[in-house]
């Protein structure tokens, strides 16, 4: 990408049943956005433009045929599909899980190939987007099989990022997902991302406890003592400031978190509800580990509000600017590490 290029951010459509056009072209609504990106929507000019007059949002678009026209200084629409699907705002639909897929496989198509820079996902429906070529239990694992990463499911705000060692799995079997290597791949991942992406040398990690109050000494569970303390023990010995494990109850009420980086949390809600109370609708869902940036929202589809023009687009706007910041650190990463004489220019540790 030239220096004089705005950064070419892609958009996936998300479910059109749901709040996803209506965070996004709010978002654009704003003109001002358009300083700071060429936004390159994935669906087509019919599903926008009835969005827009349903919504009553005023704004213009440019309807592209490929990715290399699209305009700076422009909202751009790159027509997916040339045909009318029926939008029935509120409902999980098959036909709207078929138009989210078709937004996102082109998306990441184009991601692959250079065409954008970035990708940021509006909501889908997990349920009913899937199908033989996407049999996954969100956008974290489809995106690590299409670009061969090691992905973490990380939560973002300035001053409070959360990852995931077990995302979308069943409570059930998590304890059992939860091995060394996994401990291991996921501190690694959080670690290259603080430094690639956030711009901080030294990382401190905490790790929340697999049980209540981390198993109290195998009282209450024995994974934290067989499999978190051993690893935490064996990173602490080779340099890593990895942390804990913390009893998870505790760690955000009394502001323990603001001492770390970033927290790493045994399973989904262990980590995500704790997350959203803080920073619900500033937060965005990062994917770490990826060779590219892809930024959402941190809601879903909201069904209950869709249409009717009540949705905030706070968190989708925070996802747009989150990658194209991490965009723009990578780049001065790549360049502060290939000369060692700018090293000094990332941000020390807490």
């Amino acid at each position: 990408m030239q220096e004089s290029e705005k950064i070419k951010l892609g958009i996936s459509i998300g479910d059109l049943n749901g709040i996803g056009c209506e965070v996004v072209l709010k978002t654009f609504e704003d003109a001002r956005m358009l300083d700071f990106c060429t936004p390159i929507i994935f669906a087509s000019n019919k599903v926008i433009s009835f969005q827009k007059n349903e919504l009553g949002l005023d704004i213009n678009y440019n309807g592209i045929q490929e990715v290399s026209k699209a305009l700076d200084g422009k909202i751009n629409v790159l027509n997916v599909w040339k045909d009318a699907p029926e939008i029935t705002f509120g409902e999980a639909t098959a036909q709207g899980g078929e138009y989210a897929l078709k937004s996102l496989v082109a998306a990441v198509d184009a991601l692959k190939k250079d065409e954008i820079d970035v990708l940021v996902t509006a909501p889908i429906n997990k349920n009913n987007i899937q199908t033989k070529d996407f049999n996954f239990p969100g956008h974290t694992d489809y995106l690590a099989k299409e670009l061969e990463g090691e992905s973490l499911m990380f939560m973002v705000t300035d001053s409070l990022k959360v990852g995931l060692l077990t995302d979308h799995v069943a409570v059930k079997d998590a304890p059992a997902a939860i091995t060394s290597k996994l401990v291991k791949s996921k501190i690694k991942t959080i670690e290259n991302s603080l430094k690639m992406d956030f711009g901080i040398r030294k990382p401190r990690i905490a790790l929340l406890g697999i049980n209540p109050h981390s198993g109290d000494n195998g009282v209450i569970g024995k994974e934290d003592d067989e499999v978190l303390k051993p690893v935490i023990k064996e990173l602490m010995d080779a340099g890593h400031l990895v942390y804990g494990p913390y009893s998870a109850d505790s760690f955000f009420g009394s502001d323990a978190y603001k001492n770390f980086d970033a927290i790493l949390a045994a399973y989904h809600d262990q980590g995500l509800i704790p997350f959203k109370t803080l920073s619900f609708g500033k937060g965005v869902n990062y994917t770490a580990g990826l060779r590219k940036v892809r930024t959402s929202p941190d809601h879903g589809t909201a069904y209950e509000i869709a249409g009717k023009g009540k949705a905030d687009h706070s968190s989708f706007k925070e996802a747009v600017f989150t990658a194209l910041q991490i965009f723009k650190n990578r780049e001065e990463y790549r360049e502060l590490t290939s000369n060692p004489l700018k090293k000094q220019k990332l941000k020390p540790t807490r």
